[in-house]
């Protein structure tokens, strides 16, 4: 009876269900966009792998309050503006759990595009 016991126990604690859910790692060559501060809010990270550029998701352009990159490359956050547009350099291996430029973002370039550093 006591083998039982202890082979229940080793299963239950080998089972998947039984393991705490682990947080989405940023692969390599991408960057992670959150809505909300310290890499969290509804529907997860938006995603964006260089090159070219991306107009972000609804849930994070103007919203995005967290990042991660594991870019191999400098990406830049686009804002545009009445005037024109601004971009913000994300260097590789970067993050900000409280990203203070996240209330401009609106998509995301392997270039400048012509913006302006803001």
């Amino acid at each position: 009876m006591r083998h039982l016991v202890i082979a229940s126990a080793l299963v239950a604690a080998l089972s998947p269900a039984a393991a705490p859910p682990a947080l989405a790692a940023v692969p390599p060559g991408h960057v992670y966009f959150w809505p909300d501060p310290n890499q969290m809010g509804p529907g997860g990270a938006w995603d964006y792998a260089p090159p070219g550029y991306r107009e972000a998701d609804p849930r994070v352009k103007r919203h995005a309050y967290s990042f991660d990159s594991h870019a191999s490359v400098t990406v830049y956050a686009i804002s545009y503006q009445p005037d024109g547009c601004l971009y913000r350099a994300i260097y590789p291996d970067d993050y900000s759990n409280n990203w203070e430029w996240g209330g401009k973002f609106d998509g995301v370039s392997d270039t400048t595009m012509g913006c302006q550093a803001g």
